[in-house]
């Protein structure tokens, strides 16, 4: 059998000219270009202007609030309706008047008197939970029934508040306004609480303005920066004494388990702030140090303090997603088509609404 000779295995080298030139035939590396995210096709809601305060000498008339919105025809009435601006005007307003403001730039001196009433029954409401203490829960984990105590002896002080506090002195006035203070603080009969009712705050104290009680602009920075805040205290302190359950939560899908609007208002205080960004909710720091002047940081350290799991990645996975965003305005403009969209424009939400 013929062999090949080892000479005649070995491949030729090809001329240099037949060699094909590699750098030609790459493509030239540039920087890889930033994604834009997509834009969200929803425009930021506009604040409407705050109507003119009505003339309650003149054939005015007081009812009762109760539900109206029971049907997907009632919620389209509303939708349309001068009261949806006038609740947007209120809440978007004072979202307005607090932009770059922290919470400390209000002091004692500044404050009027109707918004030290505002304080005062605070306080006096924060005291009748020493006076309703909780019961044995007997293994429940929600919804201690010693809540409805503390419901029964805010409803009896209400009017002696309206009255002797705030100087309203027609009855059926305060019988419409009340309303709203005593659905803010939960729900007696489910022993729960959620942002519906911190909604009806922000309500009575829309109708306190409607009264000319409330000033606007004057009391805004007040009523956002020290009254809200003062509400949220105490609302912290009836949630874990009574273990109010969340009203409609979303569980852990959900901004929060009970509040919305110190997303809305702290987004407007952090808007333009030269070093707190949107990923500083993440540092215990920040939390820490500004967690008092800023309610965004405020509400996030508190739901922080109230979760066996540490992280907000693992906790509240909303908050974390939002936390991404380049900038407050984008969250800013978020909470407010948030508000919007899944606040008033819900009905399984606006069922409740007075």
């Amino acid at each position: 059998m013929a062999q090949t000779s080892p000479a005649q295995s070995l491949p030729t080298n090809p001329p240099p000219s037949s060699i094909p030139n590699l750098k030609d035939r790459l493509p030239k590396l540039e920087p890889r270009k930033r994604r834009n995210g997509a834009e969200n096709p929803t425009p930021v809601p506009e604040t409407p202007k705050l109507p003119s305060l009505p003339d309650t000498a003149a054939a005015w008339t007081f009812r009762t609030p109760s539900r109206r919105i029971l049907s997907p025809k009632d919620h389209n009435i509303f939708l349309s309706s001068e009261t949806d601006k006038l609740v947007k005007a209120w809440i978007f307003g004072l979202a307005d008047a607090v932009v770059d403001t922290p919470c400390s730039s209000v002091k004692d001196d500044d404050l009027s008197g109707i918004a030290k009433a505002l304080l005062k029954i605070l306080d006096e409401a924060e005291a009748f939970v020493s006076r309703s203490p909780p019961d044995e829960q007997g293994g429940s984990r929600f919804g201690n029934k010693a809540f409805r105590g503390f419901v029964d002896l805010v409803n009896q002080s209400s009017k002696t508040w309206h009255r002797s506090l705030l100087g309203l002195d027609n009855d059926d006035a305060i019988a419409e306004t009340s309303t709203y203070l005593l659905h803010a603080f939960g729900n007696p009969n489910r022993i729960d609480y959620g942002s519906g009712h911190e909604l009806n705050f922000l309500m009575w104290l829309l109708c306190l303005n409607r009264l000319s009680l409330v000033q606007f602009p004057a009391d805004a920075k007040a009523l956002v920066l020290r009254v809200f805040p003062r509400y949220l205290e105490v609302m912290r302190i009836v949630q874990m004494a009574y273990y109010l359950e969340p009203a409609g939560s979303h569980g852990v899908w959900g901004l929060d388990d009970y509040q919305f609007l110190p997303f809305l208002f702290g987004a407007s205080q952090l808007l333009h702030h030269p070093y707190i960004t949107p990923r500083s909710i993440h540092q215990d720091l920040a939390l820490e140090e500004s967690g008092d002047d800023y309610l965004y940081l405020g509400q996030v350290r508190f739901v922080n303090s109230t979760k066996t799991v540490r992280g907000l990645r693992w906790h509240s996975p909303m908050l974390d997603d939002i936390s991404s965003a380049r900038n407050w305005t984008k969250i800013d403009g978020g909470m407010r088509r948030m508000f919007a969209a899944e606040v008033l424009g819900k009905l399984p939400v606006m069922q409740h609404f007075l």
